[in-house]
């Protein structure tokens, strides 16, 4: 057992905890004043109930021993799970932060769907979202990528910190979301103002801050490769934060502080698939790609119509397809990508994006259209008037002095 390794993997279990918090505080600084506390609400209680189930029994279907659909039930509420390391996926820590670490990665991805369906949603129907869609959606997907004997692992497919299994999930889940729930009230297609956008920015930088556990803490290992993903996480957010920002100011006259925020967001996204199996000078390539993606994404989403919210879809659903795809283009570290002559990974990429996006959309589709008929998703339309922040929870962010 390697006391350093053991340390570092703790040490990024923490920091991806933190990002959970961070994406409240990114989304609360995007919605309106009388929906603050709902959408931070609805974040900390991801962590919450993932973190109850992944115990339980999510663990275990993520990660076990299987077959290549998802995993067995023998570490059901982590029994077995213990001081001795699991060697198939890392040979010199505890199982135990083995697990707790990837937990940290299950509750941030339901909370990141939040942002889609913010200021108009119910908490009692959103309780049960988060529950089923993370056993039915995220377990299964988790298993196929990084279990053992998942079957889109057995392939090849590259996926380092979660790039498909945690960002275009739940992008494509928020796609199915504004399809399926009515739009917030006024809206029509048009930008609703958010209310605070220096919190947007405390959000970015937790995002930031915490995303160094979520990739480089991927290595499992205090070691280069750990060091080699702390380096192309910083330098491919960078890229995609100034090519959002110097986009936005061609096409605007004006750089955007929120729209730099969101930039710096999908590099962060894009990278997280690449960020063990590419060079620097390529990490910050797959920055301008997702830079130019998701920009392009969002004014999509605006000219479809689509109420996704807070643009859940375009940051992580086209910012997580990009890098998986882009990883199967750049990889030369441990894998041959396209530019290098490896064909067959390339593929196998274009084969797990396209299998994973379809399940989650139809899946996530299912559920949203079951909870809404069975509880009413939405809120009522005077409820949302109000704002959730006093119709879900009684509270208000800024009462009246």
């Amino acid at each position: 057992m390697g006391a350093g390794d053991t340390s570092w993997v703790l040490v990024s279990a923490a920091l991806v905890l933190i990002m959970t918090p961070g994406v409240a505080f990114f989304y609360g600084g995007m919605v309106r004043q009388k929906n603050v506390l709902s959408i931070m609400m609805q974040s900390f209680s991801s962590i919450m109930v993932v973190g109850i189930l992944w115990a339980l029994i999510e663990y275990s279907l993520a990660f076990a021993p299987g077959n290549p659909i998802i995993g067995g039930l023998q570490w059901l509420g982590l029994r077995g799970v213990w001081f001795s390391p699991f060697s198939a996926y890392a040979p010199d820590i505890p199982q135990l932060a083995q697990m707790v670490f990837q937990a940290m990665f299950a509750v941030i991805t339901p909370a990141l769907i939040i942002g889609a369906f913010a200021e108009r949603v119910r908490y009692g129907p959103l309780l049960l979202f988060i529950a089923l869609w993370s056993l039915v959606v995220y377990a299964p997907v988790a298993h196929w990528v990084w279990g053992v004997d998942g079957w889109l692992h057995s392939m090849g497919m590259l996926d380092f910190a979660g790039g498909t299994v945690v960002h275009m999930a739940a992008g494509t889940a928020a796609l199915a979301s504004a399809l399926v729930l009515r739009p917030r009230h006024g809206f029509n297609g048009s930008v609703i103002e958010p209310e605070n956008v220096p919190l947007v920015v405390l959000g970015a930088a937790l995002l930031w801050f915490g995303w160094f556990g979520f990739n480089a803490g991927s290595a499992l290992a205090a070691n280069g490769l750990a060091a080699l993903a702390f380096v192309n996480t910083f330098l491919a957010t960078a890229a995609a934060g100034l090519t959002w920002t110097l986009v936005t100011w061609a096409v605007r006259g004006k750089s955007s502080v929120l729209g730099a925020m969101a930039g710096l967001v999908a590099g962060l996204v894009a990278i997280t698939p690449a960020a063990g199996f590419v060079d620097p000078m390529s990490a910050m390539a797959i920055g301008v790609g997702a830079g130019l993606v998701t920009y392009g994404a969002a004014l999509l989403r605006v000219r479809m119509k689509l109420d996704d919210s807070l643009d859940v879809w375009a940051v992580h659903g086209m910012g997580g397809m990009w890098g998986a795809i882009a990883t199967g283009i750049f990889a030369d570290v441990g894998a041959v990508g396209l530019l290098y002559g490896g064909v067959h990974q390339f593929l196998v990429q274009l084969l797990g994006v396209a299998v994973v996006g379809a399940y989650v959309f139809t899946v996530s589709l299912i559920l949203f259209k079951a909870i809404d008929r069975a509880f009413g998703f939405t809120v009522a339309r005077h409820e949302e008037a109000v704002g959730l922040d006093l119709s879900e929870h009684g509270e208000t962010a800024y009462p009246e002095i």
